[in-house]
């Protein structure tokens, strides 16, 4: 029997859906996160009577066929890279972009990683880093005696030094974009790898065409909503008891045929 398989194949593809879901809402306080969204496709069918094949030998057409689906199965899992609130926190050191663009940070590996979490520090040597140590490219040291440190729109990183009136320019932060920012590779603590779906990097000043801007002082917070993930996790569960139902449906059928005579 078709259906039970069919409605198994349902079941897995919402309980996919509410593991998407949960994600989402267990990252709802997550610095940067972007939400994902589950995206289904149909399964292959199967031609009981194929569409378009002759009915007579006077060729005459079917007009329609009889075509049974065989379920539904997981195509994608979408980032969806909509701007977060800003969240105002005072830190100097916290940077967040308003805008395309991704911090580019150095691996102990030596490759280069991506982010929007601008929740930032300094490294025993004076670097900026990220809350794991890893530096931030291209690699920007605060003089142990700067007094004040300022970092614009731009990137450019400015520091107030006793004696001089002027600000000295210490360093230029670079932010990365992407043709196809869903293609790159999430690997855990706010971190992505570029790869072939995403495109080549193309690295770039803030504020200039095509890129956000620094704002100092703030941290992009998730663009998870609340209202919209609790309202998607009733439809999936709603979705997933019906798939049961047709189990149960086709279980008693079989049933009904076991018991004839």
């Amino acid at each position: 029997m078709r259906s039970l398989h069919i409605a198994a194949t349902g079941m897995l593809a919402q309980q996919t859906n509410v593991e998407v879901i949960s994600n989402n809402i267990a990252n709802l306080s997550t610095t940067g996160f972007k939400r994902r969204r589950a995206e289904f496709q149909d399964l292959i069918y199967q031609n009981l009577r194929r569409v378009g094949s002759t009915s007579s030998d006077t060729g005459t057409i079917v007009p329609s066929g009889v075509q049974l689906g065989l379920g539904v199965k997981t195509a994608a899992v979408y980032r969806i890279a909509e701007q977060g609130n800003l969240s105002k926190t005072d830190n100097r050191f916290d940077l967040a972009i308003r805008g395309p663009g991704y911090f580019q940070i150095e691996l102990p590996s030596g490759e280069t990683a991506y982010t929007r979490d601008g929740t930032f520090g300094l490294s025993p040597q004076g670097e900026i880093v990220t809350a794991d140590g890893f530096r931030v490219l291209p690699g920007i040291q605060i003089p142990n005696q700067a007094r004040d440190v300022t970092i614009n729109a731009n990137g450019e990183v400015l520091v107030k030094l006793d004696g001089q009136l002027a600000l000295q320019n210490v360093g230029q932060i670079q932010t990365a974009i992407f043709a196809n920012e869903a293609g790159l590779e999430a690997i855990g603590d706010n971190l992505f790898l570029e790869t072939p779906a995403s495109g080549p990097v193309q690295p770039g000043v803030p504020g200039s065409p095509g890129y956000g801007n620094i704002m100092q002082g703030f941290v992009e917070t998730s663009n998870v909503n609340v209202v919209s993930e609790i309202t998607s996790l009733i439809t999936a569960q709603r979705a997933y008891e019906m798939n049961s139902k047709v189990i149960t449906a086709s279980d008693e059928m079989l049933a009904t045929l076991s018991r004839m005579r």
